[in-house]
Formats: structure tokens, C-alpha cells, sequence
């Protein structure tokens, strides 16, 4: 399926909303992530997305509509040399390959725009479906971390995926 990677826009509030109020998809996030998702968090988002001079921020646009996102978190400090991946898909286009891609195309340009020479993902350890992209687009489990995050209420184990710049 087509897709391509974007920066965020002030008119993607409504597809944002659209594709990301949605359970199946705030359950596997960070409590940042909210369910439901409004169009006050849509545009507090796509502002935040917007406030780079470099992208960090992606949206996933398929049929001309932003279906998804995804992103870089660069680190600080001790941990300046690392990024943290984040990324979401609408429930709509889950199991076409789009994630995998998209991950591919943002480690790129990671590595070529930051000063990095790792990237990480901490998918939940009942994301089962996460841990799989992760492992096709090359991220090798480097920690888990037993009920190590707390999210609706239960204990989740934490895992820690990572990909480097030289591998």
C-alpha cells in the first residue's frame, strides 16, 4: 500500500482525530496518547510537531489523509548519542506492510539528520504485533524489564528494541 512520510500540518487535525481515537491503538502508547483523542489534542500535538526547525515528527499520509505518525525523540545528557522511536497506524490500514517501511525510511533519516548512533522503541510486552515490526525493520531486543510500567490500571513489561548506526 502507498504511503508517505510528511511533516504535520494545522489541516491534518481532523484525519488525525479521525485515525487516532481510537482504543486498540491508545492501548499500546503512552498515557500521552490519549483515548478519546480530540481535536484540542490533535491541535496541541500538530503544534508541538510543528516547533522544530528539523522535522522530528512525522505523519503517515495515505489517500491523502494523515493516518498515522511517526517520530524521533533525540535523548539529553548522558544519553544525547540515542533517539527513541514512537509510531502509531489508524486501525485501517494494519497489516499492510506500512510500518515496516515507514520505520526504515525514519531510522534513515535518523541517522543521516542527528547526531546519533542509536535508536530505540520500547513497545509494551503484550504488543506482540510491535515487537515483530521491530524485529523485521532490524531492532534487536536488548532489555526487558518485568512489569517494569504501569498503563490502565496494570502492570506491562517494558522491552527495549534498538538498531545502530553501524550495524
Amino acid at each position: 500500500m502507498e504511503f508517505k512520510l510528511r511533516p504535520w500540518k494545522t489541516t491534518d487535525r481532523g484525519s488525525l482525530v479521525k485515525h487516532a481515537n481510537n482504543w486498540n491503538i491508545s492501548k499500546n502508547m503512552t498515557d500521552l496518547f490519549p483515548f478519546p483523542y480530540s481535536l484540542d489534542n490533535a491541535d496541541k500535538f500538530i503544534e508541538m510537531a510543528k516547533k522544530d526547525s528539523l522535522t522530528r515528527f512525522f505523519a503517515i499520509e495515505i489517500n491523502h489523509e494523515a493516518a498515522g505518525g511517526i517520530g524521533l525523540h533525540p535523548q539529553s545528557d548522558i544519553q544525547r548519542m540515542n533517539a527513541e522511536l514512537g509510531y502509531w497506524l489508524s486501525e485501517t490500514y494494519w497489516g499492510n506492510g506500512i510500518i515496516p517501511k515507514a520505520i526504515d525510511e525514519i531510522v534513515k533519516y535518523g541517522f543521516l539528520n542527528f547526531e546519533i548512533n542509536r535508536i530505540f522503541a520500547r513497545p509494551f510486552g503484550t504488543n506482540l504485533a510491535s515487537q515483530k515490526v521491530l524485529e523485521k525493520s532490524g531492532f534487536m531486543l536488548e532489555a526487558k524489564i518485568e512489569n517494569g510500567l504501569i498503563k490502565n490500571g496494570f502492570f506491562v513489561d517494558e522491552l527495549i528494541y534498538c538498531v545502530r548506526k553501524n550495524s
